[in-house]
């Protein structure tokens, strides 16, 4: 395959466009190169796909990139299963479109956006396929602890009442893993995060990705907060069956009670354990007028069998 060898630094930004800016701004404001040389230093060579999709491969991993130009989604098509829509692609509905008829999932971010946005770029996906992935995002990459006011998580419940069939996902660039266990209890399954092999490293992303001790930290808070969602359904479950025994109260006699005594509210009592034969406070409506047909000491269960 002969590969491109046009930086993609020039796919994405206008190095004009950005010289003409007054001043770098938002998260750029702190890199010391300009924007333009900095998105070309980061470019990885097209010809690396081939051996980034063997070696995710090798190690288990899905391959799949973000392409920004119509010719570089013909070329990965062959070497991903699915495509990443950026935030700054939302509203260019040609290359979401081109990307889409290409039959595969399409995860988009929603980043800087507004809903309008949102509907448009889904209607575009919608047109060819349903497989899509909806990423809540906010696109602010300053590492500023003050954007936690900003993810608007609950922009999930939107999501999830205007397109109830789409998987939801989040797109995070804030520090840690919080902002994924909230999304998680709100449905989001997919999640997109930086990662690094250290803070420390210069660069755009490095401030605020995950490095691999707090990426394993993540994968394991949020497996944790899996297994304890559930599926919604109230019982009493396997692991605490012995606890209803132990905890919760049985009807039992207050006094000594003589055979043929009648039951009143006055001589009975709630206590624990029940054993599984034991009566629950609720059902003190069926004992009370009945006469008990055996002596019942002080303690002891009074049990349905007791009565006559």
């Amino acid at each position: 395959m002969n590969w491109p060898r046009k930086p993609k630094a020039d796919k994405i930004v206008s190095k004009h466009g950005f010289e003409s800016l007054s001043r770098k701004i938002s998260h750029q404001a702190s890199w010391k190169k300009s924007v333009y040389e900095t998105y070309k230093d980061a470019s990885i060579p097209l010809d690396w796909t081939k051996k980034l999709k063997n070696k995710c491969d090798e190690v288990g991993l899905e391959y799949f990139t973000s392409p920004y130009d119509f010719e570089t989604v013909n070329m990965v098509d062959p070497f991903v299963s699915v495509y990443k829509i950026g935030s700054g692609d939302i509203t260019w509905p040609a290359i979401i479109e081109h990307m889409t008829k290409k039959k595969k999932p399409i995860m988009i971010a929603t980043g800087a956006s507004s809903m309008e946005d949102v509907e448009r770029a889904v209607k575009t996906i919608k047109k060819h396929h349903d497989k899509i992935v909806l990423m809540q995002c906010n696109t602010n990459y300053t590492a500023n602890s003050e954007n936690f006011k900003y993810i608007n998580l609950n922009v999930l419940k939107t999501f999830r009442q205007k397109y109830p069939d789409i998987i939801l996902g989040l797109s995070d660039h804030t520090h840690g893993h919080s902002t994924v266990l909230g999304a998680i209890a709100m449905g989001a399954v997919v999640f997109e995060k930086h990662f690094t092999d250290d803070n420390g490293r210069d660069g755009p992303d490095h401030k605020f990705a995950m490095n691999p001790k707090t990426w394993r930290e993540m994968v394991d808070r949020a497996n944790e907060l899996y297994l304890a969602l559930g599926n919604g359904v109230k019982i009493v479950e396997e692991n605490e069956k012995d606890s209803v025994v132990v905890q919760r109260r049985a009807i039992r006699a207050k006094f000594d009670l003589k055979a043929n005594s009648i039951i009143t509210a006055g001589n009975l009592d709630f206590l624990r354990p029940i054993p599984e034969n034991g009566l629950p406070p609720y059902r003190v409506p069926e004992l009370i007028g009945k006469k008990i047909n055996k002596d019942i000491k002080r303690g002891e269960l009074i049990l349905l069998s007791d009565l006559r």
